[in-house]
């Protein structure tokens, strides 16, 4: 029975819970007495509600309360400083706080009744008369008007460096480009949902679609000023959410808001349509100058990018710390404005930053490797960057050189003609482009708590979450390896607010943030059964120290001599029949800042371009990934290709369309928004190349969500003008652009 657990391709634990419809999410827990909330959203865009009426809602048998801005309970807390753990520079929307609209599809009113059905046709009773006023949702037009915010939540650009315009007018090549995309919204398959429980002691049980259960508790308790013991939060699964979990939603508030004042447990699960309504990727435009010498290397670059914002918050993206991080230039000029527009705040969306600015960076560098009669990677390898010269840091790891040496072969690199539209299958152009990218791997603080039983089972635990990545199974892998345990001896608990602190599921850090939690914790359990081994009679291991000793197959080892060990059921019968309860807390160590910590990728693409009709075909990718130490290569291997299915819609099909005559997104189905289906994606293969890194975490792990994602798009592009000779600088790339 071997127990060695890191780095084995392993089923999902909570595999079996999916498939049958055991897991149970936020709008699935069902409770006696439950009632059922509807939301009523803003017809307009701007403006200020003259008249609500809600008297013939009110009027059915059945409708419990229609909640307004004028009904809404005195004793809510708005405060307008308080922010939640995700939320950007600015004030928070605070749902039903007055009469003003500052959005399309604002939140105005919720009706609550004994049933769904009766809550839906009263919310459609709710009549509402405006006083409208100009709204501006035009994103161009207002670009001259973009402004640098106060205070940015991420992507603020570093000091330029060098001589930029200087070198970009000496430069022997030089290359302008403007490069767009439109907004995009997350549409996780699990619209946003809260069951919120009322209990006789007037306490709550919240089950809620979130990324993190203390953002959750932390919200509910400053917004009703209510005590940390009242609130509970559960969230054990969540169906998917790519960002748009990660703040509090305005389901949230209302569904608590709805149950303290009608004192009974209470349901919103919001529409497909409704999804639209809050958060989403923030339509960017980017302009790059780029400046080299005749034999390719790099002397200059300027990036301006221009982002989307609303009117009460200043959300930034990492969208310009890209070249410093990806390229070796002397000299460079980074820029980031924001776009005040009449819209509800972007979210952070699988990659945030690096999903817009890697595109944009990634197709200018072709397009002057192409102008230099340089092979891509040829001019990659050219300018390699063996530090980060945004924070002048040396790299932790960097296996991006074996990226493209190994990606390169599987895919057949060098037998691409470069000359655009040289290859051809009948009336197909045949298109081969590639893209590098990279996305941090960063650690946080977080806790975990272990529990060994003494019929051996183990139980850890931690507030963190699992939004389909596989987060039950690695921390489940990384306890039972530690304690050499089987893998059916250890059960892993989270998405409870109950469970030591952790932070929020996102920026690919929860491996190595909650996983060396859980690691930390096993092995100050292994420190007591070690204690407990050399009191067993006859111990072997009495005079071994700590440092000797490892845990193997259900038993504690001396390392010279596996024959000599001592059973962990041995073991635990030395602690009379108690449990070993450990509970700690991880930080990442000291000197850690001192280096740059990324995972990297290289993406390697084919195109099929009909030459006749313009629709485009991804047939083959080739994704290699250094992503430090794979946990499991099995859940490892589907978040790249979550990843690079994605990358295809963002490059092809993910377009939310803004009607500025009304202010509204337009698309907000998923009828016409369109995203791949299985169609869309045919020969993916993914190589997660050797890479060993002592600094970035105990693990030596590094997260894999998002850089999966972020060369795809570019690659895509560069491939499209491969086959056709046609730069399209704005995504999403569709037949038009191309005919």
């Amino acid at each position: 029975m071997k127990t060695d657990q890191i780095g084995k391709p392993t089923n999902r634990v909570d595999g079996r819970l999916k498939v049958t419809g055991e897991a149970k999410y936020a709008g699935e827990f069902n409770v006696p007495n439950l009632a059922y909330g509807v939301v009523v959203n803003s017809a307009i865009a701007k403006g200020k509600i003259k008249k609500i009426d809600t008297s013939k809602a009110l009027e059915l048998n059945g409708v419990l309360e229609v909640f307004t801005h004028e009904n809404r309970p005195g004793y809510v807390w708005f405060d307008k400083n308080y922010k939640d753990m995700d939320a950007p520079p600015g004030s928070p929307f605070r749902p039903l706080y007055d009469n003003e609209v500052k959005f399309s599809m604002q939140p105005i009113a919720l009706a609550v009744a004994e049933t769904f059905e009766l809550a839906r046709y009263a919310a459609s009773l709710v009549q509402v008369e405006y006083e409208a006023a100009p709204h501006d949702t035009d994103f161009e037009a207002n670009i001259e008007r973009a402004y640098v915010p106060e205070e940015y939540n991420s992507g603020e650009p570093p000091e330029p460096w060098g001589k930029p315009d200087e070198a970009l007018a000496n430069a022997a090549v030089k290359l302008e480009g403007a490069y767009t995309h439109s907004s995009q919204h997350h549409n996780p398959m699990e619209m946003h949902a809260s069951t919120v429980v009322w209990e006789e002691d007037s306490k709550l049980t919240v089950y809620d679609k979130i990324q993190g259960v203390m953002n959750t508790h932390q919200y509910i308790i400053h917004a009703f000023s209510m005590q940390p013991e009242e609130v509970h939060v559960i969230s054990p699964f969540v169906g998917g959410a790519f960002g748009s979990g990660l703040r509090p939603q305005y389901q949230l508030f209302l569904a608590v808001l709805a149950a303290r004042e009608l004192k009974r447990s209470v349901r919103i699960t919001l529409t497909r349509q409704q999804m639209f309504s809050f958060g989403h990727r923030p339509k960017t435009a980017q302009r790059f100058s780029l400046g080299a010498s005749k034999d390719g290397k790099l002397e200059a670059l300027k990036q301006d990018v221009f982002a989307e914002t609303s009117r009460f918050e200043d959300y930034s993206e990492d969208v310009v710390i890209w070249p410093g991080v990806l390229y070796n230039v002397k000299n460079a000029k980074l820029t980031h404005k924001l776009v005040g527009l009449d819209v509800y705040t972007p979210l952070d969306m699988r990659a945030p930053g690096g999903t817009t600015g890697i595109f944009a960076l990634e197709c200018a560098m072709d397009e002057l490797a192409f102008k230099l009669g340089m092979d891509p990677i040829e001019f990659r390898l050219k300018n390699y960057s063996e530090k980060d010269q945004n924070e002048d840091k040396p790299f932790s790891s960097k296996e991006l050189r074996e990226c493209y040496r190994q990606g390169a072969e599987k895919f057949g690199w060098e037998k691409r003609n470069p000359e655009p539209r040289s290859m051809r299958e009948g009336h197909n152009l045949i298109g081969w482009g590639m893209a590098h990218g990279a996305w941090e791997a960063n650690q946080a603080e977080a806790s975990a708590k272990a529990v060994l039983e003494p019929d051996g089972k183990l139980t850890v635990s931690s507030a963190t979450a699992d939004i389909g990545t596989g987060t039950y199974t690695v921390m489940t892998q990384i306890a039972a390896e530690t304690l050499g345990l089987p893998l059916e001896d250890v059960i892993f608990k989270l998405g409870d607010s109950s469970l030591p602190d952790a932070p929020l599921e996102g920026g690919s850090k929860t491996v190595s943030t909650v996983g060396t939690a859980v690691k930390s914790v096993c092995n100050k359990v292994r420190e007591k059964l070690f204690e407990l081994a050399q009191q067993v009679a006859d111990s072997p291991l009495t005079h071994a120290k700590f440092v000797d000793i490892t845990f193997e197959d259900g038993q504690i080892r001396l390392k010279n001599d596996p024959f000599k060990a001592v059973s962990i059921a041995a073991a635990l019968n030395q602690n009379q029949g108690k449990a070993i309860e450990e509970e700690v807390s991880s930080k990442p160590a000291d000197g850690q800042s001192d280096y740059a910590r990324y995972a990297h990728s290289a993406t390697f693409v084919e195109v099929k371009v009909d030459e006749d009709l313009g629709t485009v075909k991804v047939t083959r990718v080739v994704s290699a990934i250094a992503g430090g130490r794979i946990i499991n290569p099995k859940t490892a291997r589907s978040q790249i290709l979550g990843g690079v299915v994605w990358g295809i819609g963002v490059a092809l099909e993910e377009d939310t369309v803004m009607d500025n005559n009304l202010g509204r997104f337009m698309n907000h189905d998923l009828d016409k928004y369109h995203i791949p289906v299985n169609a869309d994606v045919h020969d993916v293969e993914v190589i997660f190349v050797e890479e060993h890194d002592s600094i970035v975490n105990p693990l030596g792990a590094k997260g894999l969500g998002e850089i999966g994602i972020v060369s795809v798009a570019p690659a895509i592009a560069n491939a499209v003008f491969h086959a056709t000779g046609k730069r399209v600088r704005e995504l999403p790339i569709t037949l038009d652009k191309l005919l």
